[in-house]
């Protein structure tokens, strides 16, 4: 036993002495996300707002609608190529929506915008892709000419999206992060769904999506709550694009709980938390949103890991509205109901998330537990990870009723027995990389024979 560590962790360290909590932060991540301005974000969303309406369908009117906000966020992510040594690249992605006979009533063309910082190790072609979609609406969604400003929805998660490829531009990762702002979300989901339909023919490597879609309002409607030190992390339980035999899989090892997409809204809520004050994840045991989807769901559908990060409180005074005053309240999603300064802190979390897992080895391979005998021990083993080099690893463990990893024991091996039965506890194993950044948690499969 003298091989088994239970580690304090490299960088995010809960130590029970007394009421001290140690918490080691990566310099570097560190810097970048001091890095994020809120005055650079307002600016962001109150230009994007100035554009009158991004409607899918909206005309090219030169300085207003779809067209003139892409080569708006096109223009930005060209002026960060400068700083980033040749790795980042930008264009349109160009595409034709179909009609549909609901929300698009003739084949329209569309496109997104894309941002590309390619990875600097040649061997590792993962992908981690970070999205918001530009398009706006108002009540009506086939009102392509009324004003739709979309300051909060989605304005704020378009600038988080660029205010992350400005500062992370400048960095270099193993991994090839994509910076992508989306069309057509509020028509259906277009441009997400051509997007992951494309990264699935192409056989992307890609490790983890996550869609920022309203992440600016922290003032609720009928509530009236005011509360910025909160935000919401969606993610499916059963895959939409689950097997027969991963279904099989998942009803032996009762792990309905730890989906890939899971995996991901813990890494994110644990690492997130590490690096941004102020700022409590919840993670959300859900797809979305009752009556609401978001970009992230067409990617699930294809099989990949997706998330949602989305605000807390909810006000529908300021969603999906026409600008109005009504019995004296303001309707409409207008820049002054946008809270820049949690929005700050949400970028941070993104950014956190983005920069470890692109950092850090890719998840250990073939991890199993063992259930061919009956023990009051634990038996995990796994392979290297297929990218990037592993120091150690981290066998996680929690007890069955529990949301969140509770202990992390680190070895060198590649395989670890402790003394806690595998009928009592969910467990998972991290790549742990040189610099100290982990991979996402693997669920193990059983070892039958």
């Amino acid at each position: 036993m003298k091989r088994i560590l239970l580690l304090i962790a490299y960088f995010n360290i809960s130590l029970a002495i007394g009421q001290t909590q140690i918490i080691l932060r990566d310099a570097g991540i560190d810097q970048m996300i001091n890095e994020i301005s809120a005055t650079k974000l307002e600016q962001y969303v109150r230009e994007l707002a100035g554009f009158r309406t991004r409607h899918t369908l909206s005309a090219d009117n030169g300085n207003e609608g779809i067209l003139a906000s892409q080569n708006y966020v096109l223009n930005h992510f060209k002026s960060f190529e400068q700083h980033s040594n040749g790795r980042l690249t930008s264009y349109i992605d160009s595409f034709t929506i179909p009609a549909d006979g609901r929300r698009i009533p003739t084949d329209s063309k569309s496109g997104n915008v894309m941002a590309t910082l390619k990875g600097t190790d040649p061997n590792d072609d993962r992908i981690f892709l970070i999205s918001a979609h530009i398009d706006s609406r108002a009540l009506s969604v086939m009102d392509e000419k009324i004003d739709a400003p979309g300051a909060n929805d989605d304005g704020s998660g378009v600038a988080a999206i660029i205010e992350l490829a400005r500062i992370m531009s400048k960095k270099s990762f193993p991994a090839t992060i994509i910076f992508v702002v989306v069309s057509g979300e509020e028509q259906g989901l277009k441009g997400a769904a051509y997007l992951a339909e494309k990264a699935k023919k192409d056989n992307w490597n890609l490790v983890a999506m996550l869609n920022n879609d309203m992440i600016g309002n922290s003032h609720s409607s009928q509530t009236n709550i005011n509360d910025n030190t909160q935000v919401r992390i969606f993610s499916e339980g059963v895959p939409a694009a689950e097997t027969e035999q991963m279904a099989a899989i998942r009803r032996y090892t009762n792990g309905e709980n730890d989906s890939k997409s899971r995996q991901l809204a813990r890494y994110m809520k644990e690492v997130g938390e590490r690096y941004v004050d102020q700022l409590e994840v919840k993670l959300v045991y859900r797809n979305d949103r009752f009556l609401r989807g978001g970009d992230h769901t067409p990617f699930a559908r294809e099989g990949f890991t997706a998330i949602r990060v989305c605000e807390m409180n909810e006000n529908y005074y300021h969603q999906h509205e026409n600008v109005r005053i009504e019995d004296g309240i303001q309707y409409g999603d207008l820049p002054e109901f946008v809270d820049f300064e949690y929005m700050r802190k949400i970028t941070g979390i993104n950014l956190a998330s983005l920069a470890s897992m692109a950092s850090a080895p890719s998840e250990p391979q073939n991890v199993v537990i063992d259930v061919r005998r009956l023990s009051n021990t634990s038996t995990l083993k796994w392979d290297s990870p297929q990218n990037g080099s592993a120091k150690g690893y981290y066998v996680l463990m929690r007890e069955t009723h529990e949301s969140m990893w509770q202990k992390k024991f680190y070895t060198e091996e590649m395989t670890l027995t402790i003394p806690y039965s595998k009928d009592n506890f969910f467990f998972a194993v991290q790549a742990v990389g040189e610099g100290g950044h982990e991979s996402m948690a693997v669920f193990p499969q059983p070892l039958t024979r």
